[in-house]
């Protein structure tokens, strides 16, 4: 009712419902509770009388989600577009922007460090920001940078272009090659990139308090993993 009909008061969804206001106001408080719905003041008519003046119910952004989205198939269908009218290299540089746009605000933290594997440890941060759930862990004589989620994963199946852009986008922030190893858009449990941090015959030396192998880092960020 609050999604097809908008604002209104627990009085009138008691009366459309044909249920007593007070069981209303205990589902209507559930969702407030879950933040699925808020509250504003009810335009007044009339004279105002005494007591608290009335409260419209409205669904919230959280709330109306409850009723599915097709993004994901908005997505593809306009990079399926761009594809067809301007061609694969439309795409890339789409896939390209994108990255940059993701991962540009976090350039300077990010570059500041000069050893490779600081910086994959900063890079996971900066993706932990942005949704990624991003971690590294010491393998060998190099970096595993996982993304536990990725927010375009069924995209990105079908245009590969996000992962490619994605990955170079990494190569370029870390100084050095890198190689994606799995990804969630192929089926994989996650986006496993390997970050080399030493050449062959000269072993990384591991940092302080680490083994190699070590156990996976989780990156750890301020406020939660919220914008400070």
């Amino acid at each position: 009712m609050l999604l097809e009909q908008g604002p209104m008061t627990a009085v009138v969804v008691a009366e459309q419902l044909g249920i007593s206001a007070a069981a209303v106001r205990r589902h209507l408080d559930a969702l407030l509770a879950d933040g699925e719905a808020e509250t504003r003041d009810a335009p007044r008519r009339g004279p105002r009388g005494r007591g608290r003046p009335a409260k419209n119910f409205l669904l919230t952004e959280a709330g109306r989600a409850r009723f599915g989205h097709a993004y994901d198939d908005l997505a593809s269908s306009a990079i399926r577009f761009l594809s067809d009218h301007a061609g694969e290299d439309a795409v890339k540089a789409f896939a390209e922007a994108r990255v940059a746009s993701l991962v540009g605000p976090h350039q300077e933290a990010i570059t500041k460090h000069t050893d490779p594997a600081a910086r994959a440890e900063a890079l996971a941060a900066a993706l932990t920001r942005e949704g990624y759930a991003a971690s590294t862990r010491q393998v060998g004589v190099g970096e595993q940078l996982c993304q536990h989620h990725c927010p375009v994963a069924h995209v990105a199946a079908e245009f590969p272009q996000l992962c490619e852009a994605e990955t170079e986008a990494f190569a370029h922030l870390l100084g050095t090659h890198v190689q994606r190893l799995a990804t969630i858009a192929r089926g994989d449990n996650a986006c496993t990139t390997h970050v080399p941090v030493a050449s062959a015959g000269h072993p990384a030396t591991p940092r302080p308090g680490s083994t190699a192998p070590s156990p996976g880092r989780t990156a750890r960020i301020p406020n939660g993993g919220k914008p400070a």
